[in-house]
């Protein structure tokens, strides 16, 4: 169709299935894709700048990649630290299917995929890795990050990458200031590194302080 979006969450164009070969964690694997997902051909550069620059994920712990596409970050969050849970969350079907898939394929049990609505508020995690889904529009994309940035331990990490020409140098003070302005003192953002026309956002949750009453 051809209004159809990647974050359609129920695809009704021709599927398209296909295997591709990726390089993720320093490994060459296959891995199927298909058509009304987001980066279908494989690798996108986003996702690549931000998968190359990030430091590696600790050995153990509960991580978070929003919005999985076919699975590249949450594939490679598994690999990397194969005692840790990684959940994936997708609204896609088709998607979420093809990263459960590709999970399985390469031999992965530590993946879990869900549709957002799957996971409870109390969910908390220790990493969060995501290319976020910018096309979605600003008013989504606000309170897509308002929902899951929020969910990190104490101690823990989100790293986001951003396009430059997508808003990222604006996005960031956003972030900032919402996470201020929620839970004051208990957050650090900062941009991490700058590649190939992306931002990488790294956002540390420092405390655990008591929420001030509303």
């Amino acid at each position: 169709m051809m209004n159809e979006h990647y974050f359609t969450a129920a695809p009704a164009g021709e599927e398209r299935r296909r295997s591709i070969a990726v390089q993720l964690a320093g490994e060459t694997f296959t891995v199927d894709t298909a058509a009304s997902i987001f980066s279908p051909d494989g690798l996108d550069r986003g996702t690549e700048v931000l998968l190359d620059t990030v430091p590696s994920p600790p050995q153990k712990g509960t991580f978070l990649d929003i919005g999985s596409g076919w699975g590249p970050i949450a594939l490679t969050l598994g690999k990397l630290a194969p005692m840790s849970d990684v959940l994936a969350v997708e609204i896609n079907e088709r998607a979420a299917e093809l990263t459960a898939r590709n999970a399985k394929h390469l031999g992965l049990s530590n993946i879990v995929v869900k549709h957002p609505d799957e996971v409870t508020e109390d969910t908390r995690f220790d990493l969060i890795w995501s290319n976020p889904p910018i096309r979605i529009g600003k008013k989504a994309l606000h309170e897509l990050l308002i929902r899951w940035l929020p969910m990190l331990n104490s101690g823990g990490a989100a790293w986001l990458v951003v396009a430059k020409k997508l808003g990222a140098d604006s996005l960031l003070p956003w972030i900032d200031r919402m996470l201020q302005d929620k839970h004051p003192g208990q957050f650090t953002v900062r941009r991490a590194a700058t590649s190939k026309g992306f931002r990488l956002i790294h956002i540390e949750r420092v405390s655990e302080l008591p929420e001030k009453d509303s």
